[in-house]
């Protein structure tokens, strides 16, 4: 609600329109606190704005905070897009921290539509199946590991029901051996 009252008072500012800078950083702010319905019209709104290729780093920002929100409304698909065009600028551009974070994002959406693997082995996992397999090989209860993640233990059981067939085990006892030694799954853009 507090967010929501800042970027009105700033759309009453004069300054807003100003130039293209401002412009798209107050359209993607007014993207992060529309009502999820309205969201990602703003956001497509934001990434309009004139000017905005000339501020290479905010639109960056913005195209991940729209990724972000793809994603998290289950189209994966869409959110590639965004999440790749952020993550290419934000490396180009030395801004790790942010370049890490859209990295993550994109390994979130899952394995590329190009997979050479016939998606089977750990490569295969999407980074929240990999995290919840490597807890669970660890010990912890699908219970245990919903809370360290944030996650109903039912979603967690879900994620493991599909990443059995892909490592190619049957028992919760087998992932260990499964994911011993494998590296984090790299984003699909890697691969």
């Amino acid at each position: 609600a507090q967010a929501a009252a800042h970027v009105a008072a700033l759309r009453r500012a004069p300054v807003s329109a100003a130039a293209p800078g401002p412009a798209l950083l107050l359209a993607g702010a007014a993207a992060l606190v529309a009502p999820e319905e309205e969201a990602r019209g703003c956001f497509e709104a934001a990434l309009a704005v004139p000017g905005a290729q000339e501020h290479p780093f905010e639109l960056a920002r913005v195209r991940l905070a729209h990724g972000e929100h793809l994603r998290r409304a289950r189209a994966p698909g869409a959110a590639r897009g965004q999440l790749a065009a952020a993550l290419e600028v934000l490396e180009r551009l030395g801004a790790t921290p942010w370049a890490a974070r859209a990295s993550a994002e994109l390994r979130a959406t899952g394995p590329s539509a190009r997979r050479t693997d016939g998606g089977r082995g750990p490569a295969s996992l999407t980074a929240q199946e990999y995290e919840i397999a490597m807890l669970a090989a660890s010990g912890l209860s699908n219970k245990q590991i919903g809370t360290r993640l944030f996650l109903s233990p039912r979603t967690v059981g879900a994620h493991l029901y599909r990443a059995f067939p892909k490592l190619g085990v049957t028992a919760r006892a087998a992932l260990r051996d499964a994911l011993a030694g494998v590296p984090t799954p790299r984003p699909p853009s890697e691969r």
